[in-house]
């Protein structure tokens, strides 16, 4: 009589199949990184000064933070990802990996990377001084004086500590864009850059903080219309007390031959009053030099009191000259309520 095995066969194999997919999803389960969320939202009154149109001055926007590490093969692998008043995309995220005594390596989409990690480290109680001025503070390569070639979007990062000082490289390889998947189609070239920084742990003063760093981009460009562009920044705070006070060095060479150079300089003064209200002032100069050199003078007040998971900060921030155009003026006055869940 013949025995038919098919089916028990069958069952056998779904049987090895379940148990090897068990065991690999137990695997996975092992080696899978902790999620957390954290957010919050910020309520803002925003003036405007007279030459410009401020309509509803009112608005509101919410962040949402992830953070997921955990370990992978040995390392200590992480994930970041914050979006800022949307759902459908990232404002920001960054993949790292630490390697321990080699150092992290990351790739980063928007959270920050190299020389672009001190462009303005003068302390404030709030916003930057140039923090909603026209023309000052943009976020694009060596405008308004902030340092950064490589950028912080599309960008391989290295961190690394040697003996307290700590380097910060990045490097990018085309245009600095956010991509999800595959390749950018937008003009740019190479850019690299690098902060060190220390404490003054590493050296004996305690309560002092300073930082450099220099980069180089490539402008992508025909020789006649100029060579490429490079950023270099120093800067030192010390903290004295419940105060503290920075200073901040920078020069921007500007490759192409229709654009200005720019030396900054500028200071500022933070004071705690107790553990809930600080408050600051801070000046900036920014030398513009083209045909004629023009000086742009910034300054800015800040103020924030904080009560647990709530916070209110305002800031007014000032300029003449603003941007190296002779006579052209800024002001913005804004005031922002956050709650942290």
């Amino acid at each position: 009589m013949k025995t038919i095995t098919k089916g028990k066969n069958m069952n056998n194999f779904k049987k090895v199949g379940l148990t090897a997919l068990a065991g690999s999803l137990a695997a996975i389960s092992a080696n899978a990184a902790e999620m957390t969320v954290s957010g919050a939202s910020v309520l803002t009154y925003t003036s405007e000064d007279n030459t410009e149109t401020t309509g509803n001055p009112f608005g509101m926007k919410t962040n949402l933070g992830f953070t997921a590490s955990g370990e992978v093969n040995g390392y200590t692998v992480s994930y970041m990802q914050t979006s800022a008043d949307q759902f459908a995309g990232m404002s920001s995220a960054r993949l790292s990996i630490d390697m321990g005594d080699l150092g992290l390596i990351a790739f980063d989409q928007g959270s920050g990377s190299g020389l672009a990690t001190i462009d303005d480290k003068t302390p404030t109680a709030a916003e930057e001084i140039w923090d909603g001025l026209d023309g000052a503070g943009a976020t694009t390569t060596s405008v308004g004086g902030l340092v950064g070639e490589a950028g912080s979007s599309g960008v391989w990062n290295y961190v690394k500590a040697i003996e307290g000082v700590t380097l910060n490289a990045a490097a990018r390889k085309g245009s600095g864009t956010k991509l999800a998947d595959g390749a950018s189609s937008a003009a740019g070239g190479a850019a690299w850059d690098f902060a060190l920084t220390t404490d003054g742990s590493s050296i004996g003063v305690d309560g002092l903080a300073i930082g450099a760093g220099y980069g180089q981009s490539d402008l992508n460009q025909a020789a006649a219309t100029g060579g490429d562009d490079s950023s270099m920044t120093a800067f030192a705070n010390y903290s004295f007390g419940p105060a503290t006070f920075g200073m901040q060095m920078s020069r921007i060479n500007n490759g192409g031959l229709t654009s200005s150079d720019e030396d900054v300089m500028a200071w500022g003064l933070a004071f705690n009053v107790n553990e809930n209200l600080s408050l600051s002032y801070g000046e900036r100069d920014v030398e513009y030099q083209a045909s004629e050199n023009v000086t742009e003078n910034g300054e800015g007040f800040a103020a924030a009191y904080t009560m647990g998971s709530i916070k209110i900060a305002g800031n007014r921030n000032e300029v003449s000259n603003n941007g190296g155009t002779k006579l052209a003026s800024d002001s913005m006055t804004e005031i922002a309520v956050s709650f942290a869940f």
